[in-house]
């Protein structure tokens, strides 16, 4: 009786360690060579991530609108690239000493996971322009912050 359990042992772990990928030693090739027993899954986690090409060279330039002197308007094209879909918004605020009513748009605030273009475009309206010196260029009134949020 003890042989019987004995012998069922054996067999027992043997099954078990051709199930966990091992070779058993008279099952070895006649010539040595290299055989494949087991494969091991590597992972890793892949984080969200948003960029916007080129973000250090944009500005809106604003520019007189014809149809009415004290309104202001300038836009963008913004190439936002991310790995997963997104709602983006945007704030503006008054750096300079021009007051005014200013706003900013975004066209589209949806974007897929890919490559999106969006048009920024901001606006001042009733400028007061009253006391600025005349012909200075370039001169930073406001700030757009642009927010992302993934959707």
């Amino acid at each position: 009786m003890k042989g019987c359990v004995t012998t069922a042992a054996v067999i027992a772990l043997l099954a078990v360690g051709v199930q966990a990928g091992e070779i058993k030693t008279h099952d070895w090739p006649t010539q040595f060579v290299s055989l494949e027993i087991t494969s091991i899954p590597v992972v890793m986690d892949v984080g969200y991530y948003v960029r916007i090409k080129n973000q250090d060279s944009l500005r809106i330039k604003l520019i007189q609108d014809e149809q009415d002197i004290h309104t202001f308007k300038g836009c963008l094209d913004m190439c936002v690239e991310s790995n997963f879909n997104l709602t983006l918004s945007a704030s503006i605020s008054k750096t300079g000493a021009i007051d005014g009513s200013y706003s900013v748009s975004l066209d589209p605030t949806d974007c897929n996971a890919g490559s999106t273009t969006v048009r920024v475009c901001a606006t001042l309206r009733n400028a007061n322009l009253v006391g600025q010196p005349a012909g200075t260029r370039d001169v930073q009134v406001a700030t757009v912050k642009i927010k992302v949020k993934p959707r």
